[in-house]
Parts: C-alpha cells; structure tokens; sequence
C-alpha cells in the first residue's frame, strides 16, 4: 500500500505511528533508520506476530578501499570460517528451549487433529521456531555488515543450497537411502542459514562478491597445493599427507576459496574468480 505524506510519524527514538486505512493509527517500534519509503506491507506469521515492512533500497555498504580479499567457507558445525582464521556460528538454541521443543513437539502428537489444544501447542511451537529464525537473521545482518565494512572483494564457494537440501525420501516405488540422515544435515544447512548470509552479502556489497567453484577445496593444502583426501582427518583437523601442514579444516577450505584456485577432476589448477588476483590474506 501506498505511503501517502503525513502517514507516518515518529513518537520516539524506537517509536512510530503509520495510518492503515480502516485501522486507523497504529503503533509499531521503529527498528532502523529509514528513509522515504514508497509504500508499506503489513503481514501475520505464523507465531501470531504483526509487521510492518516499508518498501525501500538500501544504499550499499562501501569497502575499506584497501584491496583486502577474504574468502568464506560454509558448513553445518561451524557456519562460517573466514581466511583470516575467524570461525562464525549462527546462534543455537538453548538446552532449555529444546527440551521445551521436544516436549511440544510430542504434545503436538498426542493431540486430536482440530481441537483447540493442538491449535495452542502448534502456536507455542511456532513462537519457538519464530525466535530461532529472528537470531539467525540478526546473526546474518551483523555479519554481513561486518565482512562488507572489512574486505573489498569477498569469495564464496557457488553451492546450490536448494539442490543440496532437496529430499531424499524418493518415492514408494523408488524409496531413498538414509532418509533420516539426510533430513538431519538438511536441517543443519538450513539453521545455518547459507542462502541468507549470501543474499545479504550480495545486497550490501554489490559488484565485490565473487563465487569459487567448491570443488576440492576441502582436500587441497593451503600451503603446498597437495591435494588429498586423506589429508582431512576429521571436520575440523586437515593435516597434510605431502608436507604435514595443519590447520582447521574449514579455514583451510576458506583459504583455497580466497585464492580462487579450484582443483579440476585431473588434478590442474584453474583460476574460479572472474578475477586473476592473488587475495592479501591476513594472518590468522
């Protein structure tokens, strides 16, 4: 709906009023600083909560100017790890709350299907999950905030996160293999939020995000090239089998994605950014 002058006004620093036709004036708390906004829309989710979204484009987030590059490796136990050695976590849930999850959750399977109590326990569950999401996306925005802010040029592994979270139940006739597992790591991509960190990535530093094919990353040394799959010991240990380097296994990734080198199935060397630059990497 559009936003007509004089529709929406400021009461306090985390206050405001907006006029919704037939509504009348009503209250809502002034998030972020926004400028002249076009038109608005107000939604219900599905935790019972309202919103108000103003429809406007963010002016992009200008780099340090230093030419510095940081390559970014995603994973389920640690959501991000940098080149410069930072690992990044998307904050989890708390023990208690997913005990209380649990506990809904099998309240929910006891309950009979249209009665007002399955109703209030599919609402309980919601408001839960709905705060799950509010962190992950305020761990998304302050991190894209920063690495915008720190690094000129940023690379990325090019994942299909939708072709990776896809369902591997398969069908009655055609029944998949390791379902439940499968449903597990979809699960961890997804709270990890991968596909939110890049969309955001890309909306506050347009033009400097560059992709790396994900190919061997994990395997190849960042010190000596050597690639091998015996040298990833563990998730989080890669030791060299050729030169005995060791480092974290996703910063190690994360460092071959800043380079920009990918590993072919023959074992050469090609350069994945649509840039032949060598990153200045900083120490971890």
């Amino acid at each position: 709906m559009a936003v007509k002058p004089g529709h929406v006004r400021r009461l306090a620093r985390k206050t405001g009023e907006l006029w919704i036709p037939k509504a009348g004036w009503v209250r809502f708390r002034w998030s972020r600083a926004m400028a002249r906004a076009k038109s608005y829309r107000v939604t219900r989710d599905r935790a019972g909560r309202w919103h108000v979204a103003f429809a406007l484009i963010p002016e992009p987030i200008a780099g340090p100017g230093t030419g510095e590059m940081v390559g970014i490796d995603r994973g389920v136990t640690v959501s991000a790890a940098l080149s410069t050695g930072e690992l990044l976590r998307v904050p989890r849930p708390t023990p208690a709350r997913q005990r209380r999850l649990r506990f809904l959750q099998r309240k929910l399977a006891r309950a009979r299907r249209g009665s007002r109590r399955r109703a209030k326990v599919k609402l309980a569950i919601a408001r839960l999950k709905a705060r799950e999401a509010d962190a992950r996306r305020d761990w998304a925005e302050k991190t894209t905030t920063d690495l915008a802010r720190r690094f000129d040029v940023i690379r990325i592994e090019e994942l299909s996160v939708r072709g990776m979270t896809r369902s591997a139940r398969g069908t009655a006739m055609n029944p998949g293999k390791n379902v439940r597992q499968k449903a597990g790591l979809n699960r961890g991509i997804l709270r990890s939020g991968w596909g939110l960190l890049i969309r955001r990535l890309e909306d506050k530093a347009p033009g400097r995000i560059e992709k790396v094919k994900a190919a061997f990353t994990s395997q190849r040394c960042s010190a000596c090239g050597h690639v091998a799959a015996e040298s990833r010991k563990s998730q989080a240990l890669f030791a060299c089998v050729a030169c005995n380097f060791t480092l974290n296994a996703d910063v190690n990734a994360a460092r071959n994605i800043a380079v920009g080198h990918t590993v072919t199935a023959r074992g050469g060397f090609r350069d994945a950014g649509p840039a032949n630059r060598e990153p200045q990497l900083l120490a971890s």
